[in-house]
């Protein structure tokens, strides 16, 4: 079944729930109004930081902390599946860490696990194509290992539930080496623009066309994409739900070499991290919250990716001034390692990061879009542990997930003298 007509068939099943519109015409108005008025940057969701990461096994934890000793807290948080993000934690926007593996196998024995005396760590690891992970050797247990089973679950969990709003997926190549006292850890294959055509043609060979919000598909007639967002504007609600839309971390040599051969990301399927101005310029990232350029980034016409947390220390502190910064900033995605109740492990906090009011998506603070009802926006929600949701205007089933790896909890033992080195962490 083809997107438009899974659309259509959500469309007349919520008609149907919500009873006959001919005998209530003004039921759907607002829903309607939405759809055809607001534009994909005129809300604001909640994303997830690192979406994929899980908990190191407790063996692992231990041999960290006896390199690292506290520095392993920074890494201390984890996530469930994309699709019960999705489903049950209203998430909206995730981020995925991928490295070039074109043989396989280069990062199926982590060193942490080896000194644990685990042996390799996954077979899928085994096989060629592009990985996710954290730091390779570090931090490495994954929901979904391969690139191409990432994209599978988003594509399966859209496909169950065509009306969402857009999902935006963030994606860091990484390819940095590592040095840490006298270790010999594994050197990442570099990405280069071959390597950047083959993650293109990764995400095309689940996503269908209609699946994908493309720097094409927004550029449309204009010269280039600047142009475009910054006049024209983005999507509608309409036109953009059910679809997927995927945005480059990188910034620097990365995005230089993603456009080669591509001005205005012409063919391409990311977004860049572009300065304003620039041709390609339509995401722009600040992670830090209190930037003052957000705001008018925004009211510009660009779309804003920001962090409420980072390295656990917020949520470690309670400390809220920077998620209520982020939300207040008007930046469309607002990224966490905490975006529901009950996450802060290994410690104790109240800390999360909700959209105010409990809904998935709110009119953007800083634009406020007319015509715009928060509730409208995206009621594809469910209760936790609950299979499925009926709600007023759609109808909630959870796609099924892969089996997760690395499950423990983080171990809270007392660590053993750290070596001699200094740590870096990357986000």
């Amino acid at each position: 079944m083809s997107r438009q007509h899974r659309i259509l068939a959500a469309a007349l099943g919520a008609a149907v729930l919500v009873g006959a519109a001919i005998a209530a015409p003004d039921a759907g108005a607002t829903t309607r109004s939405v759809d055809d008025t607001v534009r994909l940057n005129e809300i604001q969701v909640v994303g997830s930081h690192n979406s994929y990461k899980r908990f190191l096994e407790p063996a692992e934890e231990s041999v960290l902390r006896s390199f690292i000793g506290d520095g392993a807290n920074a890494m201390q948080y984890q996530h469930p599946p994309l699709p019960e993000q999705f489903a049950t934690q209203k998430v909206r926007q995730i981020e995925l860490d991928v490295f070039v593996d074109s043989a396989g196998g280069r990062y199926a024995n982590p060193l942490i696990r080896g000194a644990a005396g685990l042996g390799p760590y996954d077979p899928a690891m085994s096989d060629a194509g592009i990985k996710v992970l954290h730091i390779q050797d570090i931090d490495y247990h994954s929901t979904c290992i391969a690139f191409i089973d990432c994209l599978e679950q988003i594509e399966g969990w859209s496909d169950a539930n065509p009306s969402h709003l857009p999902i935006a997926v963030l994606v860091e190549l990484k390819d940095d080496p590592l040095s840490f006292g006298d270790l010999t850890f594994t050197t990442p294959e570099p990405w280069t623009t071959a390597r950047m055509d083959e993650l293109d043609a990764e995400i095309r060979s689940v996503m269908d066309p209609e699946d994908l919000i493309t720097p094409d598909d927004v550029r449309g007639g204009a010269s280039t994409l600047e142009e475009a967002v910054t006049t024209t504007g983005w999507p509608t609600i309409g036109e953009s739900r059910g679809k997927v839309m995927f945005m480059m971390d990188n910034g620097g040599g990365y995005r230089t070499n993603y456009l080669a051969g591509h001005p205005s990301l012409q063919g391409r399927v990311l977004f860049t991290n572009a300065n304003p101005g620039d041709d390609d310029a339509a995401f722009v990232k600040r992670n830090d919250p209190f930037d003052a350029s957000i705001p008018g980034l925004v009211q510009a016409g660009y779309v804003v990716r920001t962090r409420a947390d980072g390295d656990t220390a917020e949520a470690r502190a309670n400390d809220t001034g920077p998620r209520d910064a982020a939300l207040a900033s008007g930046a469309q995605w607002v990224s966490t390692d905490y975006q529901a109740p009950g996450m802060a492990l290994g410690f104790t906090t109240d800390y999360v990061v909700e959209i105010p009011g409990g809904t998935v998506a709110r009119c953007n603070p800083v634009l406020q879009p007319v015509e715009c009802v928060d509730a409208e926006l995206d009621t594809i929600y469910q209760v936790p542990n609950e299979t499925t949701t009926t709600t007023t205007t759609s109808t909630t089933t959870t796609a099924p997930s892969s089996t997760t790896t690395g499950v423990a909890q983080p171990t809270t033992a007392s660590p053993a003298t750290p070596v001699s080195a200094s740590a870096s962490y990357t986000g």
